[in-house]
């Protein structure tokens, strides 16, 4: 029973990594109905930024992870503006593939720049501090993660229901022609949407780098994040933190008790699988674009 609990602990804490990362990827989502397959590497160069200011400049945590949050939104305001507005007449496989371009470029930048060697971030809490309650063992920065999580989840479900930016976002995702019409500046929209889901995305990058820091470290978060995005609902910030959970316990529980090596293609058999009985996703509908 120990053990059941524990594995459950476990993949709460860290289905909460993949909850940042589909938060993210969702935001986009939700104005342009384009998966953003570059999320990952956009977390991954903002905390190795911050490994720079904290290692090389020796610049206080608090400053640092400030300065990291100015950078993460401002790479999300220049990839939309430089790249994406860019092109030409786009489609939707169309702007899958530039994400992925993207995703490419900075993963060789950051290997060119910083090495493939593992690195260790200077962070408060230690990847091995944990809680002990009875015999049940949490770590203090899977908490810190869990409640970051659960901190962006509320501010952006407020943000998107009652906020006119958020209000506006949902506009353009649904008809940005009439969107304009009416005097959205869709533009500035989709910049604004890139430049808040990289601050989420870094979120993200910070609280798993203390744990892993070397240039892969974002695809798995990013893949299990993706995973649960398609597997809540594409459109739906409740519907991707709850399948985020659902996901990392079931593929505990999937290590634990059936086997560790096919753990990780749990999350895949599951993408299948929801796509297969439900396409929109366990907690989000099909909608009708209205002008």
């Amino acid at each position: 029973m120990i053990d059941l609990i524990q594995m459950i602990v476990n993949g709460v804490a860290v289905g909460s990594s993949y909850a940042l990362m589909g938060l993210a990827m969702v935001i986009i989502y939700k104005t342009s109905e384009v998966p953003n397959f570059a999320q990952g590497e956009m977390a991954l160069i903002s905390s190795f930024f911050a490994m720079m200011l904290l290692t090389s400049f020796n610049m206080s945590l608090y400053l640092a992870f400030f300065l990291t949050f100015v950078f993460a939104v401002l790479l999300g305001f220049f990839l939309e503006f430089a790249i994406l507005r860019r092109a030409k007449e786009p489609n939707i496989l169309g702007m899958i593939v530039i994400t992925i371009g993207i995703e490419m470029i900075i993963l060789g930048f950051v290997s060119w720049k910083f090495g493939a060697d593992q690195k260790t971030m200077p962070f408060p809490i230690g990847p091995y501090d944990s809680f002990i309650i009875g015999d049940i063992f949490v770590s203090k920065l899977e908490v810190l993660t869990l409640v970051a999580a659960l901190l962006l989840m509320t501010t952006l479900y407020l943000f998107f229901r009652y906020s006119k930016l958020g209000l506006a976002m949902k506009a353009t995702q649904q008809n940005s022609v009439a969107a304009q019409i009416v005097g959205v500046r869709t533009n500035r929209i989709m910049m604004m949407t890139w430049g808040i889901s990289s601050l989420v995305g870094a979120v993200a990058g910070l609280l798993i780098s203390p744990t892993i820091m070397q240039p892969f470290m974002m695809w798995d978060p990013m893949l299990k994040g993706f995973a649960a995005a398609v597997m809540g609902g594409m459109t739906s910030l409740p519907g991707v933190i709850v399948a985020a959970y659902m996901l990392g316990i079931i593929e505990n529980l999937f290590g634990g008790y059936i086997s560790i090596e096919f753990k990780t293609v749990v999350a895949f058999v599951i993408i299948v699988l929801v796509l297969c009985v439900k396409p929109s996703g366990l907690f989000a509908r099909h909608y009708i674009k209205k002008v």
